[in-house]
């Protein structure tokens, strides 16, 4: 299998998309890995699997429908397989193994099919104290963004799921990125106040525009650089709710065809009408619910 990943938005050619089916009991509160699943627990609106197998049905369907090849991990009896971006990720022709949580650490046994096809000399395995996941690393181009926590606290937050020992790995393997840390505001609870993964609060999109949630930042400094680099007028602002509702976690499948949630109106008609882009809308409320969005649910192995 080869890989080939430089950037957010190329034409996608291969991917591996989560398994919806047999997700098991929701947890309890006390046991919830994010702030978005917390308040979903909450306020009794945690997804129902028939509604999950539906929404990542249609997804499918979208990328079959633009001749992406698709991979599915194996199943997990009583298992959440939907997010498969925090299981691995692709930067150029390698694949990252993930150190997630170990309430999750079950999850990687099913893509060891996918792993065999990748072969081993492709596979970084980094060292167990290098905390990383996919959703906080964003590849574009000679960039690699990164979201992180460099709190005092970082291991008393289920949401810090990137370290500082895991860029510094990374900057050794990719010496030629011009590496970017981000630090991003975590809270366990409340899903305004916190950011689970950078790609909640800012994620590429065309050929050089992105979308963007200022208050995701713990620093002001970060925000503006990513303007800077963007620029002012290739930049979608997001609201609060918007963020809440996890705008920003849409899925490129090239740099004209994004994969959207139905719902969300504004920005939809923003990337119609004023960025020129086929936005191919799918109802993915549900596992919204969950602290993930489209990006989250993908793996991408190889894009032109």
């Amino acid at each position: 299998m080869k890989l080939n990943i430089h950037n957010e938005t190329s034409k996608l050619k291969s991917v591996v998309l989560g398994m919806p089916n047999s997700i098991g009991t929701p947890h309890s509160l006390k046991e919830s890995f994010d702030a978005k699943s917390y308040h979903s627990l909450q306020n009794g609106t945690y997804p129902k699997e028939n509604d999950i197998v539906h929404e990542m049905t249609e997804f499918e369907k979208v990328l079959l429908k633009h001749g992406v090849e698709v991979y599915r991990p194996h199943l997990i009896e009583n298992y959440n397989q939907v997010f498969a971006r925090d299981v691995a990720f692709v930067i150029e022709d390698k694949m990252i193994i993930s150190n997630i949580i170990q309430d999750r650490y079950d999850e990687q046994d099913a893509y060891r099919k996918i792993f065999a096809r990748v072969g081993w000399k492709k596979i970084i395995n980094l060292p167990d104290t290098a905390h990383i996941e996919g959703g906080d690393v964003i590849v574009w181009n000679d960039f690699l963004f990164i979201g992180t926590c460099f709190s005092e606290d970082y291991r008393n937050f289920k949401t810090a799921r990137t370290n500082e020992y895991a860029i510094e790995i990374l900057k050794e393997y990719f010496p030629k990125k011009r590496i970017i840390d981000l630090e991003l505001k975590k809270n366990d609870t409340d899903p305004f106040q916190g950011i689970l993964h950078l790609d909640c609060t800012f994620n590429p999109v065309g050929k050089d525009k992105c979308i963007i949630y200022k208050d995701g930042f713990v620093d002001e400094s970060d925000y503006r650089l990513l303007i800077d680099i963007f620029g002012e007028e290739n930049c979608f602002h997001v609201t609060k709710q918007e963020m809440f509702e996890m705008n920003p976690n849409i899925f490129s499948i090239s740099e004209d065809i994004v994969v959207s949630d139905t719902s969300f109106t504004r920005m939809n008609n923003h990337l119609r009408s004023e960025w020129g882009m086929m936005v191919e809308e799918i109802p993915y409320r549900e596992i919204s619910k969950m602290g993930g969005l489209l990006r989250c649910s993908t793996l991408p192995l190889a894009r032109e």
